[in-house]
C-alpha cells in the first residue's frame, strides 16, 4: 500500500502539471478566436496565480479540516471543471472567471502533496514527484497540438479535462490507500499556525526570500529563454523555441536523475549542487564572445541546475521547522513561489525593453545569488535556534 499510495501521488502531480503549459500552447489561436490582444494572456495567468496564492495560504486550514486525500481529490475535480469551463468559453471575461477555480484548485494540490511527501517520504521521492509534474507539462502541449491539427482548441481543453477527470476517478478509488500513513499524520493535530505565526518562526522569512529568488529565476527562463536567444544570438525562431523547450525538459530529466543521488547528498547538498550547475549555465549564457553553441548549452545546463532546488527546499521544511509547522510554512512557501514566478518575468520584460536582452544573465545571477544566500542563512538561523 505504501508504494501504491506513492504512485497515486505521482499521478496527482501529473494532473497538476497538465494544465500549466496548456494555455500557452493554445493562446495563439485562442486570442484570435476571442478578438483580444495576444498580451491579454497575462491577465488570465495573473488571475490563476492569484487563486493559487490564496489557496496556498489557506491550505493548512483546509487540510487540518478535511485531510490531504480529500483536498487533493476535490482540487483535482475543481481544475477539471475549470478546464471544461475554458473549453466552453467564447468571451474573454469567461476565461477570467474560470481562471479563479483553476488557480484555487492548483494551489491546494501543490501545497497539500508537497507537505505530505516531505513528511512521509524520502528526498528522492520529492525529486521524482516534481519530475512527474514535468511529465504533465510535456504531455499537454502535444494533446493541444493534436487537437488543433484535427479539431480545435476547445477540443484540446476537453481532452485534458477528461484526463483530469480520469485522474480524479483513480484518486477516488484510491482513497483507502491514504490510511497507510495516518498514524504519523499531523493533519488533524493542533490549531492552524497561520500566516502571521509562520512568519515569526526564526528563519522562515529568509527561506521565503530564497524561494522567491529561485522561482523568479526559473520562471524568467521559461518565459524569456527563446527571446533571449533570438535577441542576443540571432538564431531562428524555430531553433530558439527548441532550445527553450530543452530548459523545461532539462528540469524534468534533472529531477529524475536527482532522485538517485538526493538521499546521499541530502537536501542542502542538492541545493548547493543545483546552484553551482546553474551558475555554470548562466556564465555560458552570458559568454557572448564565444560561439553561440555555448549560450545554447548554457540554457540546457541552467535547466539541469534548477532541477533539484525546488524539491529540496520543500523536502527540507519539516526538518528545519518541525513536522507540526510544515504544512503552514509550505503553504506560505507556495504563495512566495507564485509571487516570484508571476511578477518577476514581467519585470524582466520591462528592463529588457530598455536595456536589451543581454541583461538576462545578470538578472538571473541576481536571483540565484539571492536564493543561495537566503537559504544558507536559513540553515544557519535554524542551527542557532536549536
Amino acid at each position: 500500500m505504501y508504494i501504491l499510495l506513492l504512485l497515486l501521488i505521482y499521478l496527482a502531480f501529473i494532473g497538476l502539471g497538465l494544465p500549466d503549459s496548456l494555455l500557452g500552447s493554445a493562446w495563439p489561436v485562442m486570442h484570435e478566436f476571442m478578438g483580444v490582444p495576444i498580451s491579454s494572456m497575462g491577465i488570465v495567468t495573473m488571475i490563476i496565480s492569484g487563486g493559487t496564492i490564496v489557496s496556498s495560504l489557506l491550505s493548512e486550514r483546509m487540510i487540518k479540516r478535511f485531510g490531504t486525500r480529500f483536498v487533493t481529490l476535490f482540487s483535482t475535480l475543481l481544475t477539471a471543471l475549470a478546464l471544461l469551463g475554458f473549453s466552453f468559453s467564447d468571451r474573454f471575461y469567461m476565461l477570467c472567471l474560470w481562471g479563479i477555480p483553476y488557480g484555487l484548485g492548483a494551489g491546494a494540490i501543490d501545497a497539500a502533496l508537497n507537505n505530505y511527501v516531505a513528511l512521509h517520504y524520502s528526498s528522492k521521492h520529492m525529486s521524482w514527484l516534481h519530475c512527474f509534474w514535468g511529465v504533465g507539462t510535456i504531455i499537454s502541449p502535444y494533446v493541444m497540438s493534436f487537437a488543433l491539427l484535427n479539431y480545435n482548441w476547445q477540443a484540446g481543453y476537453r481532452m485534458v479535462a477528461g484526463l483530469q477527470l480520469i485522474i480524479a476517478l483513480i484518486l477516488c478509488i484510491g482513497l483507502p490507500l491514504w490510511k497507510v500513513n495516518s498514524p504519523a499524520s499531523q493533519e488533524e493535530s493542533k490549531k492552524p499556525l497561520g500566516l502571521v505565526k509562520s512568519l515569526r518562526i526564526p528563519g522562515v522569512p529568509l527561506l521565503l526570500a530564497g524561494f522567491f529568488g529561485y522561482c523568479a529565476a526559473e520562471a524568467t527562463c521559461i518565459h524569456w529563454m527563446a527571446s533571449f536567444l533570438i535577441g542576443t544570438r540571432g538564431v531562428t525562431k524555430e531553433r530558439a523555441a527548441a532550445f527553450a523547450s530543452l530548459f523545461c525538459i532539462g528540469i524534468t530529466i534533472g529531477r529524475f536523475v536527482s532522485g538517485f543521488i538526493s538521499d546521499k547528498l541530502k537536501d542542502r547538498g542538492m541545493i548547493r549542487l543545483g546552484t553551482a550547475v546553474s551558475a555554470v549555465g548562466i556564465l555560458l549564457m552570458g559568454a557572448f564572445f564565444l560561439p553561440e553553441v555555448f549560450s545554447l548549452a548554457g540554457c540546457v545546463i541552467m535547466g539541469l541546475g534548477c532541477a533539484p532546488v525546488y524539491p529540496s527546499i520543500i523536502h527540507s521544511t519539516p526538518d528545519n521547522f518541525g513536522a507540526e509547522n510544515s504544512q503552514a510554512i509550505i503553504g506560505v512557501q507556495m504563495a512566495s513561489a507564485y509571487l516570484g514566478s508571476t511578477f518577476m518575468p514581467p519585470l524582466f520584460g520591462i528592463l529588457s525593453s530598455k536595456l536589451g536582452m543581454r541583461i538576462m544573465p545578470v538578472f538571473l545571477a541576481f536571483f540565484v545569488v539571492m536564493m543561495i544566500i537566503m537559504i544558507e542563512l536559513t540553515y544557519k538561523k535554524r542551527r542557532n535556534a536549536i
